[in-house]
């Protein structure tokens, strides 16, 4: 999966009005605080290969010397990650949005996080965008079919499922997310309440 999710991360990009928008939001941010329930700063945060299109600081997936803590990452071998277990890794972000869906709590990736430059929190996103039913999608894909042994369904699903990740649908749900976290960047910043 590497080379493929490899190809997905270089394909991906702003189109024009997301650019656009990224812009605007830095100049909002900067105008706003003078009134009442907003918050000044730019915003510091943006997931991988968005963080073309403006300021941003962003971790590694692993941790890694001189990664920062603005994008983090589900790669700690424990429950609750912790800083002493990855002092040069995202863990005290990650802690604090850990994915919590179905009473089950597990770290998710994509975590991006956005603050103003003073460090407060403007916004965060988690895993995939709102009109993706993963869930839904996934168990349709790889539920059994009449007929298949376990290993049949197992193979097959993962074909599907990787199909799915080649298809147009990927880049939709993509530029979803990228929107959903503009939008709600815009409501936070025009309204000041939390998205």
């Amino acid at each position: 999966m590497s080379a493929h999710l490899r190809a997905g991360y270089e394909a991906t990009r702003l189109d024009d009005a997301q650019v656009a928008a990224v812009k605007w939001l830095g100049g909002l941010a900067e105008r706003s605080g003078e009134g009442a329930g907003h918050r000044r700063g730019v915003v510091v945060g943006l997931p991988p290969r968005r963080a073309d299109a403006g300021a941003a600081r962003r971790g590694r997936r692993d941790g890694a010397e001189g990664s920062s803590g603005a994008m983090a990452s589900g790669s700690s071998r424990s429950h609750r990650p912790s800083l002493a277990e990855e002092p040069d890794g995202n863990a005290d972000i990650m802690a604090e949005f850990l994915n919590t869906k179905n009473g089950q709590t597990w770290q998710s990736i994509p975590v991006a996080v956005f603050y103003t430059k003073a460090l407060e929190y403007l916004y965060h996103y988690t895993e995939y965008p709102a009109i993706y039913h993963k869930d839904q999608v996934v168990a349709q894909i790889r539920g059994a079919r009449p007929g298949e042994s376990k290993d049949d369904t197992q193979k097959r699903g993962d074909r599907e499922f990787l199909e799915l990740q080649q298809s147009p649908f990927f880049r939709v749900w993509s530029r979803a997310g990228a929107d959903e976290i503009l939008s709600a960047l815009h409501e936070r910043l025009v309204l000041g309440s939390p998205a």
